[in-house]
């Protein structure tokens, strides 16, 4: 008796980007090459716990292809973070008995370092339990705070969004300065780690250009410090631009917007230290503000995504159905970084076990000594992510993207399961 070929089953997890489902496109298009059905959890690994798989081989090759030019989900993601294993097995023994019910060999999880977690302990239990499953995990987070890898897929991106917008409005603002604003800050994602922060400092390419100041979570953010260096700034050039990480904290470590609020990764909630900061400026130093937060603007902003982190969203989910049909499991796909100028880059993978859970924070000798900027060498190091452009098809002045049908998949399974809050 001939043994049936094995299905692949893939999902998207938590904050998506404007290339996760380049990469999507890449393993899906892949599989397809290699005669593997790719089952797609709806709403990330929710689906998997209720049997709500979508058949991805009922979507025409075109729609899969246009994934490469569309931002969000496609399938649907979720911060659902599963129950400890050693406490409670009933989620994962759920998942391994609907993986079974559909004849799923393969699994692919794309998302940051939780996700790789889930990856590593549905791997451990897969082996415990006898259950044959191949597990890769696919790093997608615009942290860039996944070890190992040379960056994740959707930072680039969202640094040239930022490096951008920063450079934009640096004009704007320089523009109404001398009888109006004199003070704009920019809130962007970063909860421990400063990288998209740092991003912005590849706006500023001589002394005086914007962003004056960065603010990182790795910086004790020190007040008198903070408003002498801004009242300086607005002397020296007219005006004073600053980026704010979401996760800077003060001298007793907590966070400056602390919400009260815990998601359901047990992490504080995080927002609004763009108007805390300028409220502080408007109140000690008097100059009028303006602020923004740039939120969902800077992981959806596909219309001017770096055609570096395109590529590389796109080898990530292709080299990940390749490692897999070779045999490898239990890994994380990763960049590697073989040279600076000209940038060039390779695909390579790390045993799950040593990514879990660990968090890649920016390195001091990135961040100037006063604490306010980038160095050269973060600079270096960031430049080649954001090169290259590769927009979407646009139409009546708008940029055209893919809706995909997400047929589901059959039940199979009588028991429903019902998710745990």
């Amino acid at each position: 008796m001939v043994a049936r070929k094995k299905n692949a089953f893939y999902a998207q997890s938590g904050g998506v980007t404007s290339v996760i489902n380049t990469t999507a496109c890449g393993l899906i298009e892949t599989a397809r090459k290699n005669g593997v059905k790719v089952y797609a959890g709806r709403n990330g690994i929710i689906g998997a716990l209720t049997e709500d798989l979508i058949d991805t081989s009922k979507e025409p090759a075109k729609n899969i292809a246009n994934l490469r030019y569309t931002p969000g989900g496609a399938f649907g993601s979720c911060r659902y973070k599963l129950k400890n294993h050693e406490q409670s097995k009933s989620e994962y023994e759920r998942i391994l008995k609907v993986f079974d019910a559909h004849n799923i060999g393969y699994f692919f999880y794309n998302g940051g370092g939780d996700s790789h977690d889930t990856v590593h302990k549905i791997s451990q239990l897969s082996q415990v339990m006898g259950y044959p499953l191949t597990c890769i995990g696919i790093p997608k987070t615009i942290d860039n705070d996944l070890p190992f890898t040379d960056t994740c897929p959707g930072f680039g991106s969202v640094a040239k969004y930022i490096a951008t917008s920063v450079r934009e409005v640096g004009y704007d603002l320089e523009s109404m300065a001398a009888s109006s604003t004199k003070i704009f800050v920019l809130e962007v994602m970063g909860r421990h780690a400063g990288w998209i922060a740092a991003s912005a400092g590849l706006a500023a390419e001589r002394i005086g250009e914007h962003p004056h100041i960065i603010l990182f979570p790795e910086i004790i953010f020190d007040e008198e410090k903070f408003l002498a260096k801004v009242d300086n700034c607005v002397k020296k050039f007219g005006c004073c631009s600053i980026v704010a990480s979401e996760g800077i904290r003060n001298k007793e470590g907590i966070f400056l917007s602390d919400l009260g609020c815990i998601d359901a990764f047990g992490h504080v909630q995080l927002g609004g230290v763009a108007p805390i900061v300028a409220k502080l400026i408007k109140h000690k130093l008097g100059y009028k503000y303006h602020w923004a937060v740039a939120d969902y603007l800077q992981r959806a902003a596909r219309h001017i995504a770096s055609k570096t982190d395109i590529d590389q969203a796109y080898a990530m989910g292709k080299t990940a159905v390749e490692y897999a049909l070779q045999g490898k499991s239990n890994i994380m796909v990763t960049i590697v970084r073989k040279s600076n100028k000209p940038y060039r880059w390779t695909i390579g993978w790390k045993m799950l076990e040593e990514v879990a859970n660990v968090e890649k924070k920016m390195p001091l000798d990135f961040i100037t000594r006063d604490g306010f900027h980038i160095t050269n060498a973060c600079h270096e190091y960031l430049s080649p992510l954001i090169q290259g452009e590769d927009p979407p098809l646009f139409k009546n002045g708008l940029p055209q993207f893919t809706k995909l049908k997400n047929p589901s998949v059959r039940k199979k399974i009588k028991e429903e399961f019902k998710l745990k809050k």
